[in-house]
């Protein structure tokens, strides 16, 4: 491994555990927060309306296609992000135990999922323009397929409890080994496969070797930014909704 890819390495995990941390402080806050809503909304729709109209590089196949990148990757980091803020909070949930951490852990798992989901249409879109069909045997795409399955049978699994204690436990102890078999389904199973279709992997370049130019970084890195930012923002939402409902059902 060359310098510069343990010099990546480090600041990936740096970056990784430093959002975890923030990620999880924008989830429980409680008041104010217009700042980093603000920002998330700039970024999201600055990146849109520049993912519709900055110039993209001209590569065959993929044409004007390649504009889904400032979507269908940033959803993926967000939803990396917001899982791993959701294991977090199943951890500390399991070291002590209460109502609010589950719904924590619960309601971000439950955005990844939606991330995860919306990760998958986009996908399935970009594929139909590129490689002629809305679903290919690629293992990128069915290790993300059988990711999104592991956590559709996360929500079963806490649907499937009466005792609120014991689901809450439960879940906890399945959404930690649910994020950790992702990893190798999405990063690390389609990498030992053998050549794929998807960017990245064996035999085809990835976007920052190939496509990625500086003009579309410009709209790439604030767009991951800013879904980061609207993951965290609706994890924080839903969880509140939910804390207002207990409240309101104790009173």
């Amino acid at each position: 491994m060359t310098t510069a890819a343990i010099i990546g390495s480090v600041s990936g995990l740096v970056m990784t555990v430093g959002g975890v941390w923030g990620g999880q402080r924008l989830v429980e806050q409680r008041g104010g927060g217009a700042l980093w809503k603000g920002l998330a909304v700039l970024l999201i729709v600055g990146a849109t309306v520049a993912g519709f109209l900055a110039p993209v590089p001209a590569l065959p196949i993929v044409n004007e296609s390649i504009r889904n990148l400032f979507f269908h990757v940033p959803m993926w980091f967000a939803m990396i992000m917001v899982l791993l803020v959701s294991v977090w909070y199943s951890i500390r949930y399991l070291r002590e135990p209460s109502a609010r951490l589950d719904v924590l852990a619960h309601e971000s798992a439950k955005t990844g999922i939606v991330l995860g989901l919306l990760g998958l249409a986009t996908g399935s879109l970009w594929a139909r323009f590129t490689w002629g069909a809305w679903w290919t045997p690629d293992p990128r795409l069915n290790g993300a397929a059988v990711a999104m399955l592991i956590y559709g049978a996360y929500l079963v699994l806490r649907g499937s409890f009466q005792d609120e204690q014991q689901r809450a436990r439960v879940s906890a102890i399945y959404n930690i080994f649910a994020f950790a078999a992702v990893i190798p389904l999405l990063f690390v199973l389609p990498r030992l496969s053998g050549p794929s279709l998807h960017p990245g992997q064996t035999g085809n370049p990835g976007f920052n070797q190939y496509d990625l130019d500086n003009t579309m970084r410009k709209v790439f890195y604030p767009a991951v930014i800013g879904w980061i930012l609207f993951a965290f923002w609706v994890a924080q939402v839903s969880s509140r909704y939910v804390f207002l409902k207990l409240k309101h059902d104790e009173q």
